[in-house]
């Protein structure tokens, strides 16, 4: 199954709202905070330019206006172009300025996540990662472990997105296995995962690091590696 893929930063989102449509609108005016209404415009567009370029539609900001991403009852966004509901699946997650948003054209299970590699407590390992998850860090080299920490915190956000349950389910109910090859943290390189939940239900998926940056993308069914989607000037 094909999977695409668009990173935005904050430097990319216009400043007017014309590309916004009228509920939009209202959604965002009823934020009070500036960096939630900075990251949320900052995700919409992201999913828009996205699902302009994967359907072949103009990316001009007014043609933006009549793509919307609205938040299904579970909270997973959900798209609907002129107001009629679309029938595939999309997920979003921005850190720090910058935006993803990972496409499938189809009704896949889909979950994206972008995490910032940075240290965490051994208290945070034991609270929210499994035994066996434990076990992985403790035996990687000092070096690795905030990397491989990152990595399997944000691929357990993107497996709870995938579920549509998000954090309102216990982080350990899902079990992450990164597929490691003798470069693990090679930059700029699509690696595979393998996540199985509680439930049963199991999803491949891949991740991905760059500086300081690691994101992951999980599916079911199995996805290729992501496909950039590239917006012309």
């Amino acid at each position: 199954m094909d999977v695409y893929w668009l990173e935005q930063t904050a430097s990319d989102v216009p400043a007017e709202d014309d590309w916004l449509s009228a509920s939009e609108v209202v959604r965002l005016n009823g934020f009070r905070f500036t960096k939630r209404r900075a990251d949320w415009r900052l995700g919409r567009w992201t999913a828009k330019r996205a699902v302009a370029v994967c359907l072949n539609l103009p990316v001009v900001r007014h043609a933006l206006a009549d793509i919307e991403v609205r938040p299904a009852a579970s909270g997973a966004p959900e798209v609907f172009l002129a107001n009629t509901p679309a029938h595939f699946s999309i997920s979003l997650s921005h850190r720090e300025g910058t935006a993803v948003c990972a496409v499938a054209l189809c009704g896949a299970a889909l979950g994206c996540d972008l995490e910032i590699i940075e240290q965490h407590s051994d208290a945070f390992v034991a609270d929210y990662f499994t035994i066996a998850e434990q076990k992985l860090v403790t035996s990687a080299p000092a070096s690795d472990r905030p990397r491989l920490v990152s990595l399997l915190w944000s691929a357990k956000e993107s497996t709870l997105k995938a579920l549509h349950a998000g954090l309102r389910l216990d982080t350990r109910s899902v079990i992450v296995s990164p597929i490691v090859d003798h470069d693990p943290f090679a930059a700029d390189t699509w690696n595979p995962l393998h996540v199985s939940s509680a439930n049963g239900q199991v999803f491949r998926g891949w991740w991905r690091r760059t500086d300081y940056l690691l994101r992951t993308v999980v599916a079911a069914p199995p996805p290729t590696p992501p496909i950039p989607l590239e917006i012309a000037a």
